[in-house]
């Protein structure tokens, strides 16, 4: 059975969630990896569906157990990690574990997974249109959305660790761009 992995980061707002969608949708060997977080959910989204919403205590229990492959404090109060049962899952189907993580959580499983593991890097263009696109989203205040501004400017200068940069600045192109990775 193989294991191997498929590691998306990107600054928030890039569109790293659509290609990684997109490319889902293409490729039924790839599963999502759905990462845990001490965050509370915004919109939508489900527990054991788009996240593990765990408290901060639970979360740093299961640090603590060793039940994560990678974990990173990304804001403060808000954890993100990977747990070694969603490995498990996953590859107990034989399937390829598609991840959609932040920046230093790419570099740690890059680091973790090896030549096993493709890592890709999406970034927007630039800064400019990221700020567009996080504020067309809607999800977030300004002042979380000049957070999020900071926080893709330092993440930027990670990119050259990554296996692969896709620049999303036609989401068309870079949607195929995506389909010709090497993923099996």
């Amino acid at each position: 059975m193989s294991k191997k992995v498929l590691i998306f980061s990107a600054p928030s707002g890039s569109g790293k969630t659509t290609v990684v969608k997109h490319l889902i949708e293409k490729h039924p060997c790839l599963e999502f990896s759905i990462s845990a977080t001490s965050r509370a959910p915004r919109g939508a989204e489900q527990h054991g569906k788009d996240y593990y919403f765990l408290s901060e205590r639970e979360f740093l229990d299961k640090v603590k157990a060793g039940d994560f492959v990678e974990y990173e404090q990304v804001y403060a109060g808000s954890y993100y990690g990977t747990l070694k049962s969603e490995l498990d899952r996953i590859w107990s189907k034989g399937h390829i574990i598609l991840f959609d993580v932040d920046v230093k959580g790419g570099i740690n499983l890059k680091k973790y997974f090896g030549n096993d593991a493709l890592s890709v890097f999406i970034q927007a263009p630039s800064i400019a249109e990221l700020r567009k696109r996080l504020e067309k989203r809607g999800t977030d205040s300004p002042e979380a959305i000049e957070k999020r501004i900071a926080k893709a400017e330092e993440e930027l200068k990670y990119a050259e660790q990554f296996d692969v940069i896709l620049i999303n600045d036609n989401l068309e192109t870079c949607l195929k761009e995506a389909e010709l990775l090497p993923i099996t």
